[in-house]
C-alpha cells in the first residue's frame, strides 16, 4: 500500500500581518504547512483610520507604497509561501452603530480585499485553495463568498469577544462567520466548544510552540543573583486584563520568606499597584526573549496568576509549555483551557491554594519529575499542531479534498 500525497494551495487571513513583532500562531501554522503545500499569508489591508494616525509609520509607509504602486505587495517567503500586502485601503467602520450601514460598507471593504488576493492567486496560479480564517471577523466575513475556496476554515484562537473592539460588532457575527464556514479549529477544549455552538464541524487541535531556545539556558541573570531564595517566578506581560495583582499580593504577603519575580513590561495599573511596595517582590522590567530561558531556569517555582475572565478563561497559556520545557514545576490559575495540562501542573483556585501548591512543588521535586514535563512540553510543537489539521481535513472531507489517499 503506497501513500501519495497531494500538494493543496492554502490561503491565510488574519489580524496579524507577516510583518508583527510579536509571536504569532498563524505565521507559525503557515511556515508549517509550507513544508508540504503551496501558501498565500495575506495581510490585513491598510486601513484609513491607520493611515490617519500613523502615516509616518515604517510598516505604514510599506503599504502606502504598495497602494501607489512603488513596491510589489507580493514577496516570496521561501519556495512554497508567499507574503501579500493588498493593493486596497479599506474604510474603518467599528464605530458605525446601524447594522445596515456596517453591513453595506463592509461588503464593500471585503470586494476591495477579496479584490487583492484574487490577483495575487492569479499572479502565483493558486487554484481550489483552502481558505483559513485567522478570527477576521469582519474584513473576512464575506471573503467565503467572493473567493469561492473550495474549502473554508475558521481559526479560533482567542475568545476575541471579550475584546471591546470586537464585541461591538462581533457579538452578532461571529457566530454567522463560523457557522458559515466548512470547519471550525481552535488551539483550546474552550474555544472548540464556542465553536460548536454555531459550527458542529469544529475541533480542538491543539497549539504549537517553539521550544528549541527552552531547552538550553545560560547563567544565572546578573539581577537575581543575591536574592533571598526560593524565587517563585512569572514571565511575560504584567497586564491587569490577564493577571490578579491581589492574588500575586496575596501570596507575597503569605510568604514573605519567598522572593516573587516578575519578569516582562508592566500595564499602567501594575506600575501604580501596591506591589512595588512589597519588599519580597521584583520586578525586572521587559526582557529580551534570549533571556527568558535563564530567568524560568533561576525559578524554583514557575506561576501563572490569571484573573479568571472571558479575555482568559478559553485562552492556551503558551507560557506553560515554555515553563515545563526548561522542567520547573508550575503553579497556575484553574481555569477550562488549563484541563490539558493538569497532570503535569499545580492548578490552584484561591490565593491558598496557590501557596500550598507552591510549598509542595518546593518540597517534592526531582529529576524524573522535571523530565517528564519536559517530554510533554515537547509534544506541543507546531508539526503536531498542523498534523491534527490534516488529520481532520482528511476524516471529515476526505471525499472530495483529501490531503491525502491511498491507492494500490
Amino acid at each position: 500500500m503506497l501513500k501519495r500525497r497531494i500538494t493543496r494551495d492554502i490561503v491565510i487571513i488574519g489580524q496579524q500581518p507577516w510583518d508583527t513583532e510579536i509571536g504569532s500562531n498563524c505565521k507559525d501554522i503557515a511556515l508549517e504547512m509550507s513544508k508540504k503545500h503551496r501558501v498565500l499569508y495575506v495581510n490585513s489591508p491598510l486601513d484609513r483610520a491607520t493611515l490617519l494616525r500613523s502615516r509616518d509609520d515604517e510598516k505604514v509607509q510599506t503599504r502606502i507604497d504598495v497602494l501607489k504602486g512603488r513596491k510589489n505587495g507580493l514577496i516570496r517567503i521561501n519556495d512554497n509561501l508567499w507574503n501579500l500586502y493588498p493593493d486596497c485601503m479599506v474604510e474603518s467602520i467599528n464605530w458605525i452603530n446601524i447594522n445596515y450601514i456596517f453591513d453595506s460598507i463592509n461588503r464593500t471593504n471585503n470586494k476591495k480585499f477579496a479584490a487583492s488576493v484574487q490577483r495575487a492567486l492569479n499572479e502565483i496560479k493558486f487554484n481550489d485553495h483552502i481558505l483559513f480564517n485567522d478570527s477576521e471577523i469582519f474584513k473576512g466575513f464575506y471573503l467565503n463568498e467572493l473567493l469561492n475556496p473550495a474549502l473554508s476554515i475558521y481559526y479560533s484562537r482567542d475568545y476575541m469577544l471579550a475584546v471591546d473592539y470586537w464585541k461591538k460588532n462581533g457579538e452578532r457575527l461571529e457566530p454567522l462567520l463560523i457557522s458559515k464556514n466548512d470547519i471550525c479549529m481552535a488551539n483550546s477544549p474552550y474555544l472548540t466548544d464556542y465553536c460548536k455552538k454555531y459550527n458542529p464541524n469544529s475541533f480542538y487541535i491543539g497549539q504549537g510552540c517553539s521550544l528549541e531556545m527552552f531547552e538550553e539556558v545560560g547563567d544565572t541573570p546578573a539581577d537575581l543573583k543575591g536574592l533571598r531564595h526560593p524565587l517563585i517566578g512569572y514571565v511575560g506581560a504584567l497586564q491587569s486584563i490577564r493577571l490578579d495583582i491581589e492574588l500575586i499580593a496575596g501570596i507575597a504577603s503569605a510568604r514573605p520568606d519567598w522572593t516573587i519575580v516578575l519578569v516582562g513590561p508592566e500595564d499602567e495599573a501594575f506600575e501604580n499597584s501596591a506591589l512595588h511596595q512589597m519588599t519580597n517582590i521584583i520586578f525586572t522590567g521587559h526582557k529580551p526573549l534570549t533571556e527568558l530561558p535563564a530567568y524560568i531556569q533561576a525559578f524554583a517555582v514557575c506561576i501563572n496568576p490569571q484573573l479568571v475572565n472571558e479575555v482568559t478563561i478559553g485562552n492556551y497559556p503558551r507560557k506553560i509549555d515554555e515553563y515545563l520545557a526548561v522542567g520547573k514545576p508550575v503553579v497556575a490559575t484553574k481555569t477550562r483551557a488549563m484541563d490539558i495540562f493538569k497532570d503535569h501542573v499545580y492548578l490552584a483556585n484561591n490565593i491558598q491554594e496557590y501557596v500550598e501548591h507552591i510549598k509542595s512543588a518546593l518540597d517534592k521535586d526531582d529529576t524524573m519529575i522535571s523530565n517528564s514535563r519536559r517530554e510533554f512540553a515537547k509534544l506541543h510543537t507546531w508539526e503536531n499542531s498542523v498534523q491534527e489539521i490534516y488529520k481532520i481535513l482528511d476524516t471529515v472531507h476526505s471525499t472530495h479534498l483529501p490531503f491525502s489517499y491511498d491507492f494500490e
